[in-house]
């Protein structure tokens, strides 16, 4: 397994002091496979938008639940993530906050985020944490309060993302970034992939008992129709074969199989 490298602090907003408020997190399953999360501070009244695909299913839950829109987070610039902010900005007057290293692929940003400023939803704070490798300025925001980490198209339940604009190196450093959080931590993902991830994890590491576990609770859960994610930085320590990777290369290789993987 990688190293643990802690996510750098970097240039920090001016903010006070972190709250300890609970958060209220929706996943809105839309497209084929994507989550959106919505995410409701009580004290405040704030309530932010991970990742909009799409609008209307966004607008319809937040009214079922007496919920006002005031945010949108972007985690990179790829249109299941950001094509619902134009219509919800509309509709609601949000801010939205992304990527600064992304800003000219995402035209509806209001602020522009890099790794180690502070972003306020209410009255709690985020730490976003660059993870360079899906997409060249992808970031993840964590809620070290809340315990809460919302990482996109990086990790996913058993997988991470597709290398589309970096590196295997990048990916590894993002793996042992984020391992470093702890393992308590709950880790919203953008995709309901783990089925499919488990099944190559189970090539990579056949004698990985806790993973074998894992997959046949994962494979009930999906026979239910059940969602599989949130998961936790802990699990995906113990069953994640690409945080597991004890190098590069290893990650490399892996990445490479799984992207031609037919299981």
């Amino acid at each position: 397994m990688a190293a643990c490298r802690p996510p750098s602090l970097g240039r920090r907003c001016q903010t006070r002091g972190i709250g300890k408020m609970p958060i209220e997190v929706v996943a809105i399953p839309v497209l084929s496979d994507n989550y959106i999360w919505l995410v409701h501070e009580p004290e405040s009244g704030a309530t932010m938008v991970v990742d909009p695909a799409v609008a209307a299913p966004v607008l319809a839950e937040a009214a079922a639940r007496g919920w006002r829109i005031t945010d949108i987070w972007n985690t990179h610039w790829h249109p299941d993530h950001t094509g619902g902010n134009a219509e919800i900005k509309a509709a609601t007057g949000c801010t939205i906050t992304g990527p600064a290293a992304e800003a000219d692929r995402i035209p509806t940003l209001d602020l522009f985020v890099a790794g180690g400023d502070i972003v306020r939803l209410g009255t709690i704070e985020a730490q976003v944490i660059d993870v360079p490798a899906h997409t060249a300025g992808h970031i993840a925001f964590y809620f070290a309060a809340q315990s809460a980490a919302f990482v996109g198209d990086t990790l996913f339940a058993m997988g991470c993302g597709r290398l589309f604009e970096g590196t295997a190196a990048q990916m590894f450093d993002n793996m042992a970034k984020l391992a470093c959080l702890p393992d308590a931590t709950t880790v919203y993902c953008a995709h309901e992939y783990t089925q499919s991830n488990g099944r190559y994890a189970l090539v990579a590491e056949p004698d990985n008992a806790a993973l074998v576990a894992r997959m046949a609770d994962v494979d009930a859960m999906r026979l239910r129709g059940e969602a599989t994610v949130p998961t936790t930085i802990g699990l995906e320590r113990a069953t994640n074969p690409f945080m597991r990777a004890a190098s590069v290369e290893q990650l490399a290789e892996r990445r490479a199989a799984k992207d031609s993987f037919r299981g």
